[in-house]
């Protein structure tokens, strides 16, 4: 196994780890409770949160052990973002 790294301060938002075929394994964290321990502990307004984390965290690159980022997304709404493709995936 690889050398996980890890976002500091955010060891409540941890879920799991990511296996990809080919690739270096992954620390998977919850993006809301990442968001959620901004506001609570640098005191940040929703909006304040949300774009400090796609900024400088989701934003971060760090090589192939960056850690990954889990925001739920129903079957709906990833129609909208992909499209009608996405029907063709399945």
């Amino acid at each position: 196994m690889s050398t996980l790294l890890i976002a500091d301060g955010f060891n409540e938002a941890i879920m799991g780890i990511v296996q990809r075929c080919g690739q270096e394994d992954v620390i998977l964290y919850d993006a809301d409770k990442v968001i959620e321990g901004l506001m609570n502990g640098d005191e940040m307004t929703y909006e304040e949160a949300a774009e400090f984390f796609e900024f400088n965290i989701l934003g971060s690159w760090m090589g192939d052990n960056t850690p990954a980022f889990f925001s739920k997304a129903s079957f709906e709404e990833l129609k909208e973002i992909i499209g009608d493709d996405l029907e063709d995936l399945l």
